[in-house]
């Protein structure tokens, strides 16, 4: 069954937002990447590379639904990110994402002691997943580490990437579910002339989260909120633990509303549940990339003011 749900997949970078005092880096300040040594210092200089080097690839992503090719865009302009991903399989597809450069999933400032926004991000995921640093290895004929993230629970799936050595920037991700079954595969095969930008990176917006008139009452360990991105939804609210991210839908029931359930969106599982308070029925759908029975927990935890 087609839910009629879009889903973009963000894998290739951390979960990239804006909000009022938002964390944000400086490509100013990114360091040599040929100092990194540990999995750590790997870690943030991924972070830095996905926002401070400007590139054009060619890529290959394999998921259940199929073998796609795909041509990549990354620019900086401004202090603006524009990214672009066409399809050159099949129907002629392409999708562009525009964000602030330097702008890092929120977490909560008091949680990390951190020198920089990014240290403090790659010490998020360091709670909640197992981070090693495996062999050197080669990918697109470049020099590349491999992270390889286990978690630490049961409630979050498996990756590992794939990092160029002279940049940082993502050549590889293996998605896996909690059986080590991979579910998803990304990776850059031709990696053109990677650029460093050193532009100034605007202030943070003031922009806030929305307000709602329902909450998400459970989350799996490490997920917190995030502000809203300009165009997503009103009724939609974003969680991350900073590598995977769950949204949550909520909109009055339409005929003929979405089947109750799971469905599976590519690597995503959506899980749709309908309820009715007071006289109005309502819609929520979860979609994200976790093991389903969480999804769906987190739909059914949705209480309304």
């Amino acid at each position: 069954m087609a839910i009629g749900l879009c889903v973009l997949s963000t894998s290739l970078l951390p979960l990239q937002l804006n909000a009022d005092s938002y964390p944000s880096l400086s490509c100013t300040e990114a360091f040599d990447q040929s100092a990194s040594t540990t999995a750590h210092e790997w870690l943030v200089s991924s972070v830095y590379a996905g926002h401070c080097f400007e590139f054009q690839a060619r890529a290959v992503s394999i998921d259940t639904v199929g073998v796609r090719t795909l041509a990549l865009s990354h620019r900086v302009r401004d202090g603006i990110r524009q990214q672009v991903v066409q399809q050159l399989d099949g129907p002629s597809v392409s999708v562009e994402r525009r964000s602030i450069a330097g702008h890092l999933a929120w977490f909560p400032p008091s949680e990390s002691g951190s020198a920089s926004p990014a240290e403090a991000w790659a010490d998020h995921v360091a709670g909640y997943y197992e981070i090693s640093l495996e062999d050197k290895t080669r990918v697109a004929e470049r020099d590349a580490v491999e992270l390889r993230f286990s978690p630490i629970d049961n409630q979050r799936y498996h990756h590992a990437w794939w990092i160029d050595q002279a940049t940082g920037i993502l050549l590889k991700h293996v998605l896996s579910d909690t059986q080590g079954r991979v579910l998803e595969t990304f990776q850059i095969t031709q990696l053109q002339s990677p650029t460093a930008y050193s532009g100034d990176v605007p202030i943070p917006s003031d922009e806030k989260m929305l307000d709602q008139s329902w909450q998400v009452a459970w989350l799996p360990d490490g997920f917190v909120e995030q502000p809203l991105e300009p165009g997503q939804q009103s009724g939609q609210r974003v969680y991350s633990d900073g590598l995977a991210a769950v949204s949550v839908f909520v909109s009055p029931a339409s005929q003929p509303a979405l089947q109750e359930g799971l469905h599976q969106i590519g690597v995503s599982t959506a899980a749709v549940s309908l309820v009715d308070v007071g006289d109005q029925s309502w819609q929520l759908v979860g979609v994200g990339e976790l093991p389903a029975d969480l999804l769906q927990r987190i739909v059914q935890s949705v209480q309304f003011e």
